[in-house]
Order: structure tokens, then sequence, then C-alpha cells
């Protein structure tokens, strides 16, 4: 992890990070329910070889990268170019709440902000680090791009363009990962879905369109 200062998020968007944290780690963990039901059940009806190669298939099957989220999201906002720039580029950019606000250690070290986020009951953790870069569109509008890693492993991108069209700041933003998830991670974006919007809105932006799946 990288040194720097502890960072506190937010607290309306972490009231609904953790709303959303609630009802996202029952739901994965109907995944290993299900592994577990079909090795007992298999095991019941025949023994204990067929119930093992039954448990390794559906294991398999979960852990196969099916999707890559993709998309692009329009926000409108009250506040300025340049406060909306600050906050894309400070450690709790407004498009990764559900990082950040389910971390329970956030660290800032330039343009780059770390985020510990347990699982397990806290038995083990993952780093997400994030760092942003700026510059300026042909046309003078701001852009700022944010390149997510998990334990150093390249995640996602989220590239977005500032600028200010009748009295109020426009934020257009692409996402897109860096691989393929597995069917196990997407009970997290089902449930990201119900609370994505509600996130963005608690910090000020109003979704005005939004294409694409399985993504933020």
């Amino acid at each position: 992890m990288p040194s720097g200062q502890n960072v506190d998020p937010p607290e309306e968007a972490l009231a609904v990070a953790r709303r959303y944290l609630r009802r996202e780690r029952p739901l994965s963990a109907l995944v290993v329910v299900l592994v577990l039901s079909v090795f007992l059940g298999t095991f019941l009806l025949t023994s204990l070889l067929p119930a093992l190669v039954a448990g390794a298939v559906l294991l398999v099957v979960v852990r196969v990268p099916v999707v890559r989220p993709s998309g692009t999201v329009r926000l409108h906002t009250d506040a300025d170019v340049a406060t909306v720039v600050d906050s894309f580029t400070g450690p709790t950019p407004p498009v990764l709440a559900f990082q950040w606000g389910v971390a329970d250690q956030i660290t800032a070290d330039g343009d780059t902000a770390t985020y510990r986020i347990p699982y397990l009951f806290g038995l083990r953790s993952v780093e997400t680090t994030v760092r942003s870069r700026t510059d300026t569109t042909p046309t003078g509008d701001r852009r700022v791009a944010l390149d997510v890693a998990v334990n150093d492993q390249p995640w996602s991108t989220y590239t977005a363009t500032v600028s200010r069209r009748n009295g109020r700041t426009v934020v257009e933003y692409e996402y897109t990962a860096n691989r393929r998830l597995a069917l196990r991670r997407l009970p997290q974006r089902i449930v990201a879905g119900r609370y994505r919007d509600e996130a963005l809105t608690v910090q000020g932006y109003t979704v005005v369109e939004r294409d694409g799946q399985y993504g933020l």
C-alpha cells in the first residue's frame, strides 16, 4: 500500500454503498451455497466420486469469464467544471462509490488512491488502486482518466469528459473493463445496478443517459 494520508469518504454516498453491501454479500453467498448443494445432493443420490465431479464442474462454470462490462453515461451537475474535475481526480471519485464505499481503509498519495476492501468476514482483503490522469481536449473541455487495478492487476478504465453547457456542467464518461467477469461476480453487478444512480445522486449528479450494462 502506498504511503499517504488516510481519507474519510463522503457520508451520503457511504450510506448508499453500505446498503449495497448488505444486499450484495448474501446474494454472492448464494453462489457458494449452490455449489455445495449440488455436491451434497449428488453425493446423497450417488456416491462421493460423482459428487466431486459435479462440484468441480460447477466451480469451473461459475469461474468462467463470460462478460466484459462497458458502456457510457451522461451526467448533469450544478457544480462548476473545476470542482467536478477535482472530485474525479480526488481519492473518492463519484463513479467508484462501490469501491471506496466498502473499503475499511482509504489512503491517498498524489494522483493515486488505494482502497483496502475486506471479504470473507474480514479474513482476507484486496487492494484496489486508482490512478488519475487529466488533460484538455482540442475543444477546451477537461478530460479525466481513471485507471483501476486490483492487487496490481489492471481491472478497468474510466474516461470522463467534463464541459459546461447551457449553464450546467455535463460529464460524459466511458467505462471499459480490462478483463471478462466470471458468472460468480454477476450478483455484485446486479445489486450495483439497483444503487448506482442513487450513489451518484447523493453526490450531486443527475444521470441523464446510460448505455451499457454490468458496470457503473
